[in-house]
């Protein structure tokens, strides 16, 4: 899997969940049994706002060739969507939501392994590419 299709299928449901904590606050959070309080839904529209601002964030960024940045930006992806995952099946155990944690917390695990993929295969290609007798690498060892 390759970083652009991992970072596109992000953006695109990041919209999707963007725009629905945003508009629709009550419905995102009634899939997991939670009551759509006015503080449930102050969260909720903020939340809103943070993934849709990632959305644009991985849009943007989809084509960026690997480098540190690039690896930034996926590694700490692949940390929020696991902690989210995890974080998902705890509420779950703990009583504190219903049944529908479990599609967000499946998806969020599906996106944190194709980030996880994106990492380990940009990790292989730069080892590959600083290989000894490499000529980048002989002058690196030189200084």
């Amino acid at each position: 899997m390759t970083f652009r299709a991992v970072a596109t299928i992000t953006s695109v449901l990041l919209l999707i969940l963007g725009a629905g904590y945003l508009f629709a606050g009550g419905t995102v959070v009634g899939r997991w049994d939670l009551p759509a309080t006015d503080e449930v839904l102050l969260v909720a529209r903020r939340i809103g706002a943070i993934y849709l601002g990632l959305s644009v964030l991985f849009f943007m960024a989809k084509n960026v060739p690997a480098s540190a940045a690039r690896t930034a930006m996926t590694a700490g992806a692949m940390v929020v969507l696991s902690l989210l995952a995890i974080l998902g099946v705890y509420e779950f155990v703990a009583g504190r939501v219903g049944a529908g944690i479990f599609v967000s917390a499946g998806i969020e695990l599906l996106l944190a392994i194709g980030f996880t993929v994106v990492l380990i295969s940009d990790r292989r290609e730069s080892a590959s590419l600083a290989a000894p007798g490499d000529e980048m690498s002989d002058r690196q060892d030189s200084q």
